[in-house]
């Protein structure tokens, strides 16, 4: 089944199974990363995070090759002397982007998670895969994620290109069906006159 653009019904499947199985989000935890090296710049209140970059928000994990942090206040005058403990406000990332909670996986070319406007996006080749009861797979241009609502919107257009299901940048997915187990079979309608 194809969808156009930003198609409202899709939002809200997107988002509706999600907000009755997900716990909300707390977009202020602090969020923990590692990487293989970090690059500092200290001045430009950015730190450049690269190979294996892993930043976790609560039950929110972000993986990708590289990740940009951008924030206020200032790694070298942190710590218990220093009164410029640094905020992140924005990440971006780039290659092979994962973002994962507990009932979804999207992947995506690029993301960027802006903590101020509590919302992450995921860019290029974008692919949700939703687990459990409600679980489904839905392909597109551009994920936004609303963390504090739960809600998403994909659409088929991406930034520099069509998204992954091709022509014309649309949002592709598949609708399941509840499927029946009733074994009894129809009465079969009498004969006309009978």
């Amino acid at each position: 089944m194809i969808l156009h653009r930003a198609a409202p019904l899709l939002a809200l499947l997107i988002a509706g199974a999600a907000s009755a199985q997900q716990a909300r989000h707390n977009s202020n935890a602090p969020v923990d990363f590692d990487a293989d090296h970090m690059e500092v710049h200290d001045l430009e209140h950015r730190a450049f995070l690269t190979g294996n970059v892993r930043a976790v928000q609560q039950d929110m994990t972000l993986t990708a090759d590289r990740v940009t942090a951008n924030y206020t206040g200032s790694m070298a005058n942190s710590g218990p002397s220093g009164g410029g403990s640094p905020q992140v406000h924005r990440m971006d990332a780039t290659g092979h982007v994962v973002v994962t909670r507990p009932t979804e996986v999207a992947h995506g070319d690029y993301g960027i998670y802006d903590l101020d406007k509590r919302l992450v996006t995921l860019i290029g080749k974008v692919t949700l895969d939703r687990t459990g009861p409600n679980a489904s797979t839905v392909r597109g241009g551009r994920l936004v994620i609303n963390i504090n609502t739960n809600q998403a919107t994909m659409d088929g257009g991406a930034v520099g290109g069509n998204g992954s299901a091709g022509k014309g940048g649309r949002v592709s997915g598949r609708f399941t069906v509840p499927q029946h187990t009733d074994n009894s079979a129809t009465p079969a309608a009498k004969p006309a006159g009978k």
